[in-house]
């Protein structure tokens, strides 16, 4: 196996959007040395000067040649730009010997450059923000809970869902604040979600047309499945004589969001590309977000497991956190994890290859007790 390319203490964090927060503050604090790449070095100077951390990182314009050149073997680069960006970034960290981490999911063009990656002593880190991340956390956590009361070889159904979303922390109309590109959020309604339910597997073509009612500490959400659900069964590692009754990992909306949203789903339905662009520029000018808007996230992970014999074990994990002056709650949930992740490369606990933000029990609850020192708060609820 090849050696792990010992972690340098620098950090690169490319990207200074919507979801870096207080995660970047406490690299400021921990790493030996911090550059914020952004669009330009004014932006990049503005960005860390809103943020609280003017003198604490230093200020760099991103292009990707600037970056490769300015990459030491063992520094660590964070990308906070979009998804199909991250493959380039990874190859020039395998090259110059540096670490990769990101909070998204791990694509098809990330997954190709793994087996290099690894060959170069290198660590790539993926999916270890909000969802996908603390979710994964919770999942893990629940499952090493389950097989420890129920039993590893104990023939058992079970129940796991996993619905994260992004809301105003007000209520509106419109039962929705954007958090994201709004090209984007449509963009994931057009794409399928696949799932497990009651036994069976479903496709639902719209996503919306699956929306149910979720009751969350008394309150009432609408949720719906979310991209494909199905590869998580094996990812997370549930023991082979538990049989998946219902598996679904989507998404929360405050209630009444279906209804408002209806003239958007006949956009989606009978619109091509062209009008879907121009429908999202349209709700970003009818919907922007102001700085005295809050955010609110919210993330139920649940898992129930049925031998036949007397009541079954339930567990429960819910993050219900409101952003404020200082920070959103979406930029703290996805920048604390991240960075935390980023601090265990800085240490040397993960060894060179892909990581996600937990693949076991042990370690999820491990860094669920980081989180919650660091002041992220949830709650736990079990059953039998």
């Amino acid at each position: 196996m090849t050696d792990r390319v010992p972690a340098s203490g620098t950090v690169h964090w490319v990207g200074a959007g919507l979801s870096t927060g207080s995660g970047l503050a406490t690299l400021c604090r921990t790493a030996g040395r911090v550059l914020l790449w952004h669009r330009t070095g004014e932006r990049a100077a503005e960005a860390l000067a809103g943020l609280g951390l003017a003198g604490h990182a230093e200020p760099r314009a991103f292009t990707p040649d600037a970056l490769a050149a300015a990459l030491e073997p063992g520094d660590v680069v964070v990308s906070m730009l979009p998804a199909p960006e991250h493959a380039g970034l990874l190859a020039a960290c395998v090259r110059a010997g540096a670490h990769f981490a990101c909070s998204s999911y791990v694509s098809p063009e990330v997954l190709a450059r793994v087996p290099a990656a690894r060959e170069a002593g290198v660590v790539v880190l993926a999916e270890t923000g909000l969802d996908p991340g603390i979710d994964h956390l919770f999942a893990h956590s629940l499952i090493g809970r389950a097989r420890a009361r129920v039993g590893e070889h104990t023939p058992a159904a079970y129940r796991l869902t996993s619905y994260c979303g992004g809301v105003p922390a007000e209520p509106n109309d419109f039962r929705y604040r954007f958090s994201w590109a709004p090209l984007g959020v449509l963009g994931a309604l057009r794409s399928p979600a696949r799932y497990l339910e009651d036994g069976t597997e479903t496709t639902a073509e719209r996503p919306w047309e699956a929306t149910r009612p979720l009751v969350l500490d008394g309150e009432t959400f609408e949720a719906y499945p979310n991209r494909d659900s199905i590869p998580f069964i094996d990812q997370y590692g549930l023991p082979d004589a538990w049989t998946p009754r219902t598996f679904v990992r989507g998404t929360l909306r405050l209630d009444g969001w279906l209804k408002a949203w209806q003239p958007v789903f006949e956009e989606l339905t009978a619109g091509d590309d062209e009008r879907i662009a121009a429908l999202a520029r349209e709700l970003a000018a009818a919907h922007p977000t102001t700085e005295a808007d809050r955010d609110r996230v919210v993330l139920s992970v649940s898992l129930e497991v049925d031998t036949g014999e007397g009541r079954p074990w339930t567990g429960a994990y819910l993050l219900d956190l409101t952003g404020d002056a200082e920070e959103s709650a979406m930029a703290r949930c996805v920048s604390r994890p991240l960075a935390l992740g980023v601090r265990h490369i800085l240490d040397g606990s993960l060894p060179a290859g892909l990581h996600r933000a937990a693949e076991s029990a042990q370690r999820a609850d491990r860094w669920l007790a980081e989180l919650a020192d660091e002041g992220m708060e949830f709650t736990l609820a079990l059953g039998q």
